[in-house]
């Protein structure tokens, strides 16, 4: 199994910054995708950022120019900074790795989440 341990969210007043770090471990051959979604209570889970092992990136609309997603390959760690927060960015954020284990079947997993909480 890969387990995926997250850590760097918080309270934070509108304007600041926080930079969450999610790090990967297991049965690890390789990790291809990762990234970033975050979900309000009730409400469907949305992408935030991915990136490819190559570095390539993606993200949403609502995140653009403020978020960051970086990874170290040899860590299995990828990072989310997050900038100019915004009360509206206030949700449980979970980092996802997708790759495959040492026999070569392939994995998807999730980590459980870290509160990220923006005040006014």
């Amino acid at each position: 199994q890969v387990q995926l341990v997250e850590s760097g969210g918080g309270l934070v007043q509108a304007g600041g910054s926080l930079r969450l770090s999610c790090a990967a471990s297991g049965s690890i051959f390789r990790i291809n995708a990762m990234g970033w979604s975050r979900q309000a209570p009730g409400k469907q889970r949305e992408s935030v950022a991915g990136i490819t092992s190559g570095g390539s990136t993606n993200y949403a609309d609502s995140v653009k120019g403020r978020f960051t997603i970086s990874r170290d390959n040899a860590k299995n760690t990828v990072y989310l900074q997050m900038n100019s927060l915004k009360p509206e960015d206030t949700f449980v954020y979970y980092c996802n790795a997708q790759g495959l284990y040492w026999d070569l079947t392939r994995f998807d997993s999730w980590g459980q989440g870290t509160q990220v909480t923006v005040s006014s």
